[in-house]
């Protein structure tokens, strides 16, 4: 009697379990618009706290220190798609150039597929066959003047019968229908993004005073608890974020350095996309080739140029990757290579692009959690490296 009830209690929590992280699922799904709007306020106030104590050292009150740091921010956000802003119009006139690139390029790759068609045709095919004329097709005019010829007449068609007019309401088309849900989508998020800045004064000015109302309601182990996790949580994605941002500004400078050494037309905008973009997990070198790649279509069409971009992008990422980032992130996240791809697949799925790159930090923060908290450690040990 006792072990049936033991096992009925083991599968009651089982199946719990498996309802909670079924809803918990549902719900990273179905409010991914307003989650990832928070954890990138997070992650953008913990890139600013270190600014922030700064301002604090010399006496200036957290509020007016909080404020005039999103202040700076905001400033070097403009400032920095002002320039973006400027060499989009500069790019504008080389629109023509670009198009006549891209279209010399598609007919030269057509010629040469059509010519490979020829070889392999050539090859395959025996000449004696190649030299065989083929049978001309039939000709329907020809066949009419024949009948015409003999007299003959084709019958009359029957009379079409009598059909009443409906009017049917026109459905929208798929184009209508995908144009509708992307500028809905693209409203959603841009609503939500108007609230990062708020959030993230909020989340530097009150940081504070939230933390030590939250330990307050709590005692004894609990309280310890839960101040380690915050602190575990806090250093690592301190670590994460400002690693990952000192890399990416790395990146920027050494391939503003070798595109300007090849004269790259817009540098200042290629630079800090090929920079930032080697960061994403896995994928990042891909991306990082585009920008440069793009960009020398109008400018050059000596092969050399583009072989010099491919090896730099790709050797700064190597370096970046293997050498500092293990310095400057991987000695604070410590998950294993297997649990890191799991994780991109995972929140890929869930949220798409961005799901790929709060990936790492969102198991990271899970993976502090599990080390700081008693019950939960060898969960921890499981994610770590």
């Amino acid at each position: 009697m006792i072990a049936s009830n033991s096992i009925t209690e083991r599968g009651n929590r089982l199946a719990f379990g498996v309802l909670a992280l079924a809803a918990a699922i549902a719900l990273l799904y179905f409010g991914r618009v307003l989650i990832v709007t928070v954890i990138i306020a997070a992650i953008i106030a913990f890139l600013l706290e270190p600014m922030v104590e700064m301002f604090m050292r010399i006496r200036m009150p957290r509020g007016l220190a909080s404020f005039l740091v999103c202040s700076i921010s905001l400033l070097v956000i403009y400032f920095a798609g002002l320039g973006v802003y400027t060499e989009s119009l500069l790019m504008k006139d080389d629109l023509p150039a670009y198009g006549a690139r891209i279209q010399e390029l598609v007919d030269g790759a057509a010629g040469r597929m059509d010519r490979f068609e020829a070889n392999i045709y050539r090859t395959i095919i025996p000449k004696r066959l190649q030299d065989t004329p083929g049978v001309a097709p039939p000709n329907p005019s020809s066949d009419a003047a024949l009948k015409a010829k003999r007299g003959k007449k084709d019958p009359d068609p029957p009379p079409a019968p009598f059909i009443q007019e409906v009017r049917v309401r026109p459905e929208a088309t798929p184009l209508v229908t995908y144009l509708y849900e992307y500028v809905r989508s693209a409203y959603d998020v841009l609503l939500m993004a108007s609230f990062v800045p708020f959030l993230v004064y909020f989340w530097l000015a009150w940081g504070d005073h939230l933390r030590s109302r939250l330990l307050s309601t709590l005692e004894g182990e609990s309280r310890y608890t839960t101040e380690k996790v915050l602190d575990g949580v806090g250093s690592m994605v301190r670590a994460y974020v400002v690693g990952n941002f000192l890399l990416g500004i790395f990146l920027t400078v050494a391939s503003g350095i070798l595109f300007a050494s090849v004269r790259l037309p817009y540098s200042l905008v290629v630079a800090p996309l090929s920079g930032f973009l080697s960061l994403v997990p896995y994928i990042g070198l891909p991306l990082a080739l585009i920008p440069p790649v793009v960009a020398a279509l109008p400018a050059t069409a000596d092969a050399a140029v583009y072989l010099f971009l491919c090896v730099s992008v790709a050797l700064l990422h190597l370096f970046a990757l293997n050498l500092l980032y293990p310095k400057f992130v991987g000695s604070r996240v410590h998950l294993n290579p297997l649990v890191a791809t799991m994780a991109l697949m995972f929140w890929g799925m869930l949220w798409g692009a961005i799901g790929l790159v709060l990936a790492i930090p969102i198991t990271a923060g899970i993976k502090a959690v599990c080390d700081n908290v008693q019950d939960f450690e060898r969960y921890g040990k499981m994610l770590g490296d």
